[in-house]
């Protein structure tokens, strides 16, 4: 699925965002950048050490900011670390929205004109899939409707279940 806002293209696809050759791609990080499992464990098992080594050197991230590395042998040229908060902390909602907007802010900041999301916090953080698409592609939205210089945006979803759900929730939030 495709669909514009101002200026910036936005993709919804089902794919492994390992794979993607966007400028950078976003890890759905913990605080202390630790990139064990799910999609950050992806990133490293297949980018390399250097992706951890970095992410190391920087220590702690906030939840609902977002840092960045380079990519070791991935497609990508950066990983930006974006740390979700985890289901039943408090203030989900808010704390995702930052995660998304830090995540696109450094971008712009990098000169970054295309970036790849995944589906942040709803692995084995446990927040539900279907408010996650509504906060960050409404995040997206308001943002691009701002000042940007980024031309894409992709949602890589790794399941057709996640990736229905995203398409939906897109026709509804992108056409506002």
């Amino acid at each position: 699925m495709k669909m514009q806002v101002n200026n910036t293209n936005i993709v919804i696809k089902q794919s492994d965002i390992t794979e993607e050759d966007t400028e950078a791609i976003v890890n759905a990080a913990n605080s202390h950048l630790q990139h064990g499992g799910g999609v950050a464990g992806a990133i490293v098992r297949k980018g390399g050490k250097v992706i951890q080594d970095e992410s190391n050197h920087i220590g702690f991230v906030a939840t609902g900011n977002a840092a960045i590395t380079g990519a070791g042998n991935l497609k990508t040229k950066y990983v930006i670390h974006a740390v979700g908060p985890r289901m039943g902390e408090g203030e989900e909602p808010e704390k995702l929205r930052l995660a998304t907007w830090n995540s696109l802010r450094l971008a712009d900041e990098g000169q970054i004109r295309s970036i790849a999301f995944p589906a942040i916090s709803t692995g084995i953080f446990g927040y539900p899939i279907e408010r996650c698409a509504e906060i960050m592609l409404e995040a997206v939205r308001k943002y691009c409707k701002g000042e940007t210089k980024i031309q894409e945006i992709r949602f890589c979803l790794f399941d057709e279940a996640a990736f229905r759900i995203f398409c939906d929730t897109a026709e509804t939030v992108l056409k506002k």
